[in-house]
């Protein structure tokens, strides 16, 4: 990890290109960047781990990493991959607590940590930055509840199947491996292999060098919302 030299005019645009800060006037974002950093780590870096206390809001502004946590079995659930623009390490920014979870980068990363302090400042001076506050933290859990529900209702394979449609034909670059699926659903790779092949027996689709292809859109869309 190294932190890397960043102007006024980037740290503003940085700001203004985030959902908390968007329309907040030209001083307030002034004031902000004095308190945020940009940071790089490299592919395997650990970002923090459950457990650690908080810096700060994260703004990933370029890269990929994962939101991860390790059972006592020592088995990975991934809970969320992040993307250039998304914003985490809330939960512990603002309540103050210590991280819930882990975040590794998944290639070269460039972080803005803007510091819990004058997070806590502007919620106090600021109802509107804190209406956008609990608006995030609403979205958040409602994308939480969705979680469960899938992992309460849906058996393996159709969870599979949903993930291979929501996720994946949308990141060409990204190779998935039955490992990091099976950590995507909070499952193990043997039952991930069974699921695939349970889709490919049934004419949904196919798997030609570790690629997984949708040959039928009626059929795999019978997995994605089964009856």
């Amino acid at each position: 990890m190294k932190t890397i030299e960043s102007s006024l005019k980037q740290k503003i645009e940085a700001l203004r290109g985030n959902p908390y800060f968007d329309d907040l006037k030209e001083s307030m974002l002034k004031d902000i960047a004095g308190h945020m950093q940009l940071r790089e780590y490299q592919r395997g870096d650990v970002l923090f781990w459950e457990g650690d206390p908080c810096e700060g809001l994260f703004i990933l502004e370029h890269g990929s990493a994962k939101i991860f946590r390790i059972s006592a079995q020592g088995r990975q659930y991934i809970v969320r991959i992040l993307q250039e623009g998304d914003t985490f390490a809330e939960v512990p920014a603002f309540d103050e607590g210590a991280s819930p979870v882990n975040v590794e980068a998944l290639e070269t990363c460039r972080v803005w940590i803007i510091d819990k302090n004058k997070l806590h400042a502007l919620v106090m001076e600021h109802p509107m930055f804190a209406q956008k506050v609990l608006a995030n933290f609403g979205t958040m859990l409602r994308g939480m509840v969705r979680m469960v529900s899938e992992m309460a209702f849906y058996q393996v394979t159709h969870r599979l199947a949903r993930l291979i449609d929501a996720e994946l034909p949308q990141d060409k670059s990204q190779h998935w491996t039955q490992e990091q699926l099976a950590a995507r659903l909070g499952t193990v790779r043997e039952v991930v292999a069974r699921s695939l092949k349970e889709m490919e027996r049934s004419g949904a689709i196919k798997l030609e060098d570790r690629r997984i292809q949708i040959v039928d859109r009626e059929i795999f869309d019978q997995w994605v919302m089964p009856n």
